[in-house]
């Protein structure tokens, strides 16, 4: 198992390297993660439990362990991250079935029957 709380530590310290490096980079990423903030249309909590099954979707282990740690602060329970979760793998799910069918137009297009 990963080591979330370190890993998350190591990844905001190289984040923090990045930021040194290229300011701009890192404030236009901060601007598009607070945009949600300024609407109030959805509660934090939502916006987490959203994030996190992105992450689940984008394989991103840096967006998990961030995202995980948010939506506890927020108060999601465990039941409503498992929800979440079942939504992205339901989301993958269709994804293929989406991506299945390009497959098979390819295939007609190559000319097989």
């Amino acid at each position: 198992m990963l080591d979330w709380q370190n890993y998350r530590k190591q990844l905001m310290g190289r984040i923090g390297e990045i930021g040194k490096l290229s300011p701009d980079t890192l404030v236009g990423y901060q601007t598009l993660s607070k945009a949600g903030h300024k609407t109030s249309q959805l509660d934090a909590k939502t916006r987490e439990l959203i994030a996190l099954a992105v992450a689940v979707t984008r394989q991103c282990d840096g967006c998990i362990t961030v995202h995980t740690a948010e939506a506890l602060k927020h108060g999601a329970s465990r039941e409503e991250i498992a929800e979440a979760l079942g939504v992205a793998v339901a989301l993958n799910a269709g994804a293929a079935m989406v991506y299945s069918s390009r497959v098979m137009d390819a295939v007609e297009a190559y000319g097989a029957t």
